[in-house]
């Protein structure tokens, strides 16, 4: 999931999420399932047209794959656009434990929506305690590790576009919950959901997307704002890594005096809260094996205090066609970047009364 934290989930072909499944729109293909789990399984094709016996719903499709067996499926592809895989059979249980992917049908027509840079993830939650490799299966609320591709911040690539690229990021989601996904530095439109294309009559700007859960949504944007932008689902929570949900609340708290005692019998002991929690990013404390710090990430100019589900997308001049490097931090150009303000501060705007007051027309008051 991150470096210094490794967990033990099920997945395809060895990996969580599932490797994604690329076709053209007009081919059929051919799925082998080899079902190496201790129970029966089986595969639905979220989203996908095809027959009813190849909708992969255990026993009302077809049977359950029983482990040790091999079932095949096998359907044309009637329509283009972003789609999802998972299991249909015991699925609390497999979904929870890593088993999902994606399925990218392309136009059978190479200049309908054509892009230059073409990002793919899904959105997964676990429930990990620090110190355990394994999921919690039953959690349906609390989770703790908010996952793209099933890897949390700050281990998450960077999404690395070349200046003027016509951009699309695809984001599917089979948590329990829905995620406002976020981008900084940019509006842009949705495209494409999992139940198709959206006509362009229908499209509108964008800075968030709502991603409902058991949906996939497709958004575009052409990259001509050079810099290093944001990208993170707009929940706290899910920025954050091992989040413990039972936290006191410190802020305000006088605790020298706790301090003091608790440091006769545990020398090296921090405080922490009494000013908010930003101090976790900048500390290097020690925490339980296999789990990583709850704000973390460093930087150009300091701790980024983030986890979860946050990347950066990385604009840049001169990025070739098939490069995803990182290219490394932005340099922000003289004259736009926040910076200190030392003299006097001009007089401020302030209301002396709680009463709303109507900002008078023409520069005179109505009233």
């Amino acid at each position: 999931m991150a470096d210094g934290m490794i967990a033990r989930l099920w997945g395809y072909n060895g990996q969580s999420t599932g490797p994604t499944i690329e076709a053209v729109e007009g081919e059929r293909v051919r799925i082998y399932v080899t079902n190496r789990l201790p129970e029966h399984t089986s595969v639905h094709w979220h989203g996908l047209i095809l027959p009813s016996g190849m909708d992969g719903v255990g026993g009302l499709s077809h049977p359950g794959i029983p482990p040790g067996k091999t079932f095949v499926y096998e359907f044309d592809l009637i329509k283009s656009g972003t789609f999802m895989y998972h299991p249909h059979a015991d699925e609390m249980v497999q979904m929870a434990m890593g088993m999902m992917g994606l399925f990218i049908v392309h136009p059978r027509d190479p200049a309908f929506m054509p892009v230059d840079r073409d990002f793919a993830f899904l959105l997964a939650a676990y429930d990990i305690d620090p110190g355990t490799y394994i999921p919690r299966v039953a959690e349906m609320t609390n989770f703790n590790m908010w996952t793209w591709n099933s890897r949390i911040f700050p281990d998450i690539d960077p999404l690395v576009v070349n200046k003027g690229d016509r951009v699309r990021v695809r984001c599917g989601n089979l948590t329990m919950t829905n995620h406002p996904i976020h981008m900084h530095g940019y509006d842009f439109q949705v495209t494409c959901t999992d139940g198709g294309w959206v006509p362009e009559s229908a499209r509108w700007p964008e800075v968030s997307i709502d991603i409902p859960v058991g949906a996939m949504r497709a958004y575009e944007f052409d990259a001509i704002h050079e810099g290093d932008w944001a990208i993170h689902c707009h929940k706290s929570h899910h920025t954050m890594n091992a989040m413990g949900h039972d936290i006191p609340t410190f802020i305000g708290a006088d605790k020298s005096r706790l301090t003091q005692m608790i440091r006769r019998q545990q020398p090296g002991y921090m405080p922490m809260g009494t000013a908010g929690m930003a101090d976790m990013g900048e500390m290097s404390m020690e925490i339980p094996e296999n789990t990583v710090p709850m704000m973390t990430g460093w930087g150009p100019h300091g701790p980024l205090e983030m986890g979860g589900m946050f990347s950066v997308v990385k604009v840049r001049e001169g990025i070739d066609r098939d490069d995803y490097s990182d290219p490394g931090w932005y340099d922000n150009p003289p004259g736009t970047q926040a910076y200190e303000w030392t003299g006097e501060l001009p007089e401020h705007a302030y209301n002396t009364s709680p009463k709303t007051v109507i900002t008078p027309r023409g520069g005179v008051r109505q009233g």
